[in-house]
């Protein structure tokens, strides 16, 4: 252990290209899908063999197979097998709050170096039998007689074998992601074209990211793919004002499939390390990770579901000193273009930044034409625990690009929560 903190290296990312659910990975498992990425950072370092401190991952759509992920992934990479596998769910914050206890373990010395990663899958969902039916499969299983087995299912129902789909709501409401964020948008008068104009742009920056090789470096080959397959730089406007609003009805409803991240498969890992561990592999740094923040609201009681990052930023700002026009790059997740829009609004509104972060002051505007420069996630997709470190690895490659800067990291997550984090090279 260290008297003194660490700096956390973040020394570069590496994932898998990110595919609509039930395409490209229709048969593929969130266990594969996490080795390829551990291996994709694997391969890109030179790392083979390698015994890591920690790899610290998760998914929110799991098996009960998947019960030790992180460490079932990992064995089946070249990394050496004494590594210790957690496993680790935040909702679409998983992997950053994975990077996040990575890189307080490195500045604390209790560690030298870590990945953070996280996959998930909705074409292989948990499907299940319900309650009643799964206790007579547990009592025929236990029991020690063709009889007793046969009792098990004394009084059965063929209704019984109606399978139980993975749900998608928030328990606490019973209403969708989606259905929050339609509300979301209602409240702070996000207009439909302010949506899909953010869902254009994201499309076209990321088309032109491929385009220059900006992805070369971060997204492998894998499972015969070679690039995301949901960017549609081809898109316009007209097009996406065609689209049908799906999480309400009327000509209030606003969100589509177009301003949506749509359903995805895919995974993504990070490296982080100490500044010693960078220098003894010979690896350059590429970013510093030097804030982190969680925070949640009270959904329930009617805040926005997906307000929670415009709290975590605020608290951290105000940890580190910084105002939020202090940044190089703003990377927030587009989980729906109305979320991004909404936590913009939020951050200039006086009332708001007064009422609910207990401010001075609004914490202001920022430079458009720094926001998700080269696309987020309604382009590239979101599966969603592999988010937070696709934004990590691609941050970081910014900054190493730029030369010295800072940036912003905001995602929110399913039952009220956010996480923040900030990183920045001298």
């Amino acid at each position: 252990m260290s008297d003194t903190l660490r700096r956390i290296a973040v020394i570069g990312g590496s994932r898998i290209p990110f595919c609509r659910s039930n395409s490209a990975y229709s048969e593929k498992s969130n266990m594969d899908m996490l080795a390829g990425a551990l291996q994709g950072v694997i391969d890109r370092h030179g790392l083979h063999g390698e015994k890591f401190d920690e790899v610290i991952a998760g998914a929110v759509t799991t098996h009960s197979r998947d019960w030790n992920l992180a460490r079932e992934a990992l064995l089946s990479t070249t990394m050496s097998p004494l590594t210790p596998g957690i496993t680790l769910q935040q909702a679409c914050g998983t992997s950053l709050q994975a990077a996040a206890m990575i890189g307080a373990k490195i500045a604390c010395g209790q560690i030298e170096c870590g990945i953070a990663a996280g996959t998930d899958t909705t074409s292989d969902p948990p499907i299940t039998f319900g309650p009643k039916f799964s206790k007579r499969l547990v009592k025929a299983g236990t029991a020690r007689s063709a009889k007793a087995r046969l009792k098990a299912f004394k009084g059965f129902s063929p209704g019984e074998l109606k399978p139980v789909l993975p749900a998608n709501g928030e328990p606490r409401t019973g209403l969708s992601m989606g259905q929050h964020c339609e509300r979301m948008a209602q409240e702070w008068g996000i207009a439909r074209e302010d949506q899909d104009t953010l869902a254009l742009e994201s499309h076209h920056k990321a088309e032109q990211a491929y385009n220059e090789g900006f992805y070369d470096p971060l997204v492998m080959s894998w499972g015969g793919v070679m690039r995301d397959n949901n960017i549609r730089g081809d898109t316009s406007l007209e097009k996406l004002g065609t689209l049908r609003t799906v999480f309400a009805k009327g000509s209030d409803a606003t969100l589509t499939a177009g301003n949506s991240t749509p359903l995805t498969d895919g995974a993504a890992a990070v490296l982080l390390a100490s500044e010693d561990w960078a220098r003894a592999h010979d690896l350059p740094v590429q970013a510093y990770l030097t804030a982190t923040r969680t925070a949640s609201v009270d959904f329930v009681g009617d805040e926005g579901l997906l307000m929670a990052p415009t709290v975590a930023v605020a608290e951290m700002l105000q940890q580190t000193g910084l105002t939020l026009q202090d940044f190089d790059f703003y990377e927030i997740h587009e989980a729906f273009a109305a979320q991004v829009l909404c936590t913009l609004a939020a951050w200039e509104s006086e009332d708001y930044c007064r009422d609910r972060l207990g401010l001075d002051a609004p914490l202001g505007a920022i430079d458009r034409e720094k926001l998700n420069v080269k696309g987020s996630s309604l382009a590239v997709g979101h599966p969603f625990a592999a988010t937070g470190a696709r934004i990590v690895g691609t941050l970081a490659h910014l900054l190493e690009e730029k030369g010295s800067g800072r940036g912003l990291i905001s995602v929110c997550t399913a039952g009220g929560m956010g996480v923040a984090a900030i990183l920045e090279r001298p």
